[in-house]
């Protein structure tokens, strides 16, 4: 199922079972590594290589048409034998983690020093952007928008820059407004964060850069640190980094959070999927050995962290109505795993209720992240639809499918049929028009 895609196709008028609502038009777009060669197999990591963003256009409830394309580095530049892509870097050009919709235009997304890359209608690499020279470094794999504010946060590290890590803030028409420089040690990886209306929250765990796997020629050189102790920080929305409180926690990682908010008694709710640890001992991807759904509970004042399990089937990629990021909310959606980041059906949880659903696709039937698009912009928080792409490793094909989120264990309200295999990669949203 991971073996990359060796060409871009464009597919027109697919095949649809069920019904797509009529209220849906855009395009939903995913991201992932999608490497043209590996020079050294051994040590490749799957979350390394050329980035590959595919879309599917829905309208008038129909699928107008499927396209994969690779995001143009100069290395897929010079393989294809096309003219450069214009636009400024940073550390490096691969793109291949996340793709959204923002202030306009369609950004693809990485982490660790690159800059975001412009995306054209029919998925064309249209340009690298640093925010018109606003971006001091690269930018990140995880943003999230503040619905309240409409503005984009996120936290920013670089390769080669070990010592800080950037809180950024992007206004809703694509300019930086805040930079904020961090000081850290050894180099953390920060792959998401979370916010709530009083703080960003940086989850500073022990996973750092490691010069020794670089140095050794792995394509991604960031390991378990049992040297670096862990820790949360919460920074003031128009704080500086003195102002942060940082505060201890237990060994551990996370690659997401669902969703964090503030309590009348000062404290903060953070939701997020921990994993025991990561990167410990595998050269090639995730090894942890479990993983579960936590609450945390933060005090500032008193300086701790109360963890929680809700539920501790192993699962990841969460995702809430981000119409409610930053804000107390009920529901949170995750991906059902087997094995490393495999999917095995999704997951509904009613965190006020304390309840979970589960929706199965059916045997060797393997879902990627699903994300929430509300029904229309006055929607109750689950009033709407869950949409994503599941792998039908048998038969060798992918459905888009589209579920009713208050019908979450009932059948597919629709799927779209792709005559191959989409690789498992990172992540996706909804574009809408």
């Amino acid at each position: 199922m991971h073996t990359p895609m060796q060409e871009e196709l464009t597919i027109e008028d697919l095949a649809v079972t069920g019904t797509i609502p009529p209220a849906l038009d855009g395009r939903y777009l995913r991201m992932g590594p999608n490497p043209m060669s590996t020079a050294k197999p051994a040590k490749h990591h799957w979350f390394a290589g050329d980035g590959m963003i595919h879309g599917l256009r829905i309208e008038h409830g129909r699928a107008l048409w499927y396209r994969n394309r690779w995001i143009r580095s100069d290395a897929v530049t010079k393989a294809l034998g096309e003219s450069r892509t214009p636009g400024p870097r940073h550390l490096f050009d691969t793109v291949n983690t996340n793709a959204l919709g923002f202030a306009g235009k369609t950004l693809g997304l990485i982490e660790a020093g690159g800059t975001p890359v412009e995306i054209g209608e029919t998925l064309e690499t249209l340009r690298y952007t640093d925010f018109d020279g606003g971006l001091h470094g690269g930018f990140a794999a995880h943003p999230h928008v503040d619905p309240v504010t409409g503005e984009m946060l996120a936290v920013c590290y670089d390769a080669k820059q070990w010592g800080e890590l950037r809180y950024v803030v992007v206004t809703p028409t694509g300019e930086v407004r805040r930079e904020v420089n961090i000081p850290v040690k050894h180099g953390p990886m920060i792959h998401d964060f979370a916010f709530t209306r009083r703080f960003a929250i940086i989850l500073d765990l022990p996973v750092t850069f490691s010069l020794k796997a670089a140095i050794s020629g792995y394509s991604f050189p960031y390991r378990w640190n049992e040297g670096h102790k862990p820790r949360l920080g919460l920074l003031p929305r128009e704080g500086e980094a003195k102002d942060i409180v940082w505060i201890p926690v237990d060994p551990c990682f996370v690659f997401h959070a669902v969703n964090a908010y503030d309590r009348a008694d000062g404290t903060l709710v953070l939701d997020l999927v921990v994993h025991d640890r990561m990167f410990a001992t595998s050269r090639v991807g995730p090894d942890s050995k479990h993983c579960a759904l936590e609450r945390w509970l933060v005090d500032p004042a008193g300086g701790s962290v109360e963890r929680l399990v809700l539920d501790d089937t192993p699962q990841e990629f969460p995702r809430a109505d981000e119409r409610h990021l930053g804000q107390p909310y009920r529901y949170a959606y995750t991906m059902a795993m087997v094995g490393d980041f495999l999917g095995a059906g999704l997951f509904k949880h009613d965190l006020q209720a304390g309840t979970r659903q589960v929706h199965e696709f059916g045997p060797d039937r393997h879902p990627c992240e699903f994300v929430f698009v509300p029904a229309h912009k006055e929607a109750e928080e689950d009033e709407g639809w869950l949409i994503g792409l599941v792998i039908d490793a048998g038969a060798a094909t992918t459905d888009l499918v589209i579920l009713n989120a208050g019908d979450f264990e009932g059948e597919p309200q629709a799927s779209i049929r792709l005559p191959h295999i989409v690789p498992p990669g990172f992540h996706g949203n909804w574009v809408a028009n």
